[in-house]
């Protein structure tokens, strides 16, 4: 099982860790620019991947923050939606906050199942028949499968959005949930909150 939400220690340390290294790193690079045996490019590229990685951390930290009051699972959900993105499996996961979303979805088929990243895998495995529509989560509770999203009206510049990230926008336009979305194109993971879509990339923290 996952572990609570509300455990932001590790994650803060971790977060930490990386900005001081990264720091460690730029202030070591000022003082030795000079130096002829200094490979820039690749002093700066090691410490572009050490800010990509501080970034996934960071999105698991806020992602925490915004699901902690509402469910303990956030850990299994993270698994699955890394899953799901490594299998370029899509996938729509809408996590309950204040605001009941009943009105604004149409409901799918009731499953009121313990959350695991395994459940939430299968249930978008394209041989189910579950796989198409987002799941909904509430509490600790996979309350349902198969829900069908409103869409958003939005359009986008330069930007082609898919079924799903259209839904996703459009239920987080109406309430306060947060929709994680993956991609079956790309296998890249999404998620909406307050009408905007953010691109991410998910860590699972022990």
């Amino acid at each position: 099982m996952g572990s609570a939400c509300n455990d932001f220690a590790p994650l803060i340390s971790d977060i930490k860790e990386q900005f001081i290294s990264v720091h460690k790193r730029l202030t070591q690079m000022a003082t030795t620019l000079d130096d002829e045996g200094i490979d820039i490019l690749k002093e700066l590229t090691s410490i572009s991947n050490k800010l990509s990685e501080a970034g996934k951390l960071a999105s698991t930290y806020h992602l925490n923050r915004l699901l902690a009051p509402y469910t303990s699972q956030c850990n299994e959900i993270f698994t699955s939606v890394q899953q799901l993105s490594s299998k370029r499996k899509g996938g729509l996961i809408v996590v309950q906050r204040e605001d009941p979303i009943d009105e604004w979805i149409t409901k799918g088929t009731p499953l009121f199942a313990e959350i695991s990243s395994s459940l939430l895998n299968s249930i978008f495995n394209v041989g189910s028949p579950l796989h198409d529509g987002a799941v909904w989560i509430r509490n600790d509770v996979i309350v349902s499968a198969a829900n069908i999203l409103p869409l958003t009206k939005k359009t986008y510049k330069n930007k082609k959005l898919g079924t799903r990230h259209r839904a996703a926008i459009g239920l987080s336009e109406h309430t306060d949930a947060v929709i994680f979305v993956v991609s079956e194109e790309t296998g890249k993971e999404s998620f909406a909150v307050n009408g905007s879509l953010y691109p991410f990339q998910m860590v699972a923290h022990p």
